[in-house]
């Protein structure tokens, strides 16, 4: 962790240096949003605003309000910041990013979609993991790679996708019956993995 922290300050004083000396005229902004997402009721929509000629700084919301979608849980509240630096110029063509996000979450991990019996310690009860779920709160540190296509005067296109390592506090419960079924003496569960986490087809407008 400490050596991504250390690879990420490197980034940002690699991409300050490199446009130390540029001006823009006339900075932009545009507001976009995740058309893969949008036929399945997520919104993940954003802002990306011009901090230089070839450096750009994105918030952007994931909200997936679903209780249930296909059987599982997924509602999940994101909210990610990315610093990008295109190798042409802003809001044109390949580009690369550092990436920082929180999630707030009540899920099935990916992991606990099929039936099969788990147990979380030898001396636990056998469940179904599909019936059980996870509630709590991550954060994540990563990179984005992107390319961004010019529609016209106005619109662009931005398919990216990203990921890094994610480390989430949870608590994990039993759907029907409304138990834990890990350890309910423990205030939070705590899991650390590698992960894609961003990404998709982005319509932007400029304003």
């Amino acid at each position: 962790m400490k050596k991504l922290i250390f690879a990420f300050a490197i980034l940002f004083s690699v991409l300050h240096s490199a446009q130390s000396q540029d001006s823009v005229s006339a900075k932009k902004i545009y507001v976009k949003a995740n058309v893969l997402f949008l036929p399945i009721g997520i919104l993940n929509a954003g802002v990306e605003y011009q901090l230089k000629d070839k450096i750009t700084l994105q918030g952007d919301v994931f909200i997936s309000p679903w209780k249930s979608f296909a059987g599982k849980y997924m509602q999940i509240y994101m909210l990610g910041f990315d610093a990008r630096y295109y190798f042409k110029e802003a809001f044109k063509h390949w580009y690369v990013g550092a990436n920082i996000s929180g999630a707030r979450f009540i899920m099935q991990k990916y992991n606990y979609w099929s039936d099969g019996p788990t147990q979380y310690t030898p001396e636990s009860p056998v469940y179904n993991k599909a019936d059980l779920y996870q509630d709590g709160f991550s954060f994540m540190l990563g990179a984005t790679v992107g390319y961004q296509f010019q529609l016209n005067d106005r619109w662009n296109m931005d398919l990216y996708i990203g990921g890094g390592t994610s480390q989430g506090f949870y608590k994990g419960y039993h759907k029907e019956l409304g138990i834990r079924y890990d350890d309910a003496s423990r205030k939070w569960n705590r899991s650390g993995e590698w992960i894609p986490y961003r990404g998709g087809i982005m319509i932007g407008y400029k304003l």
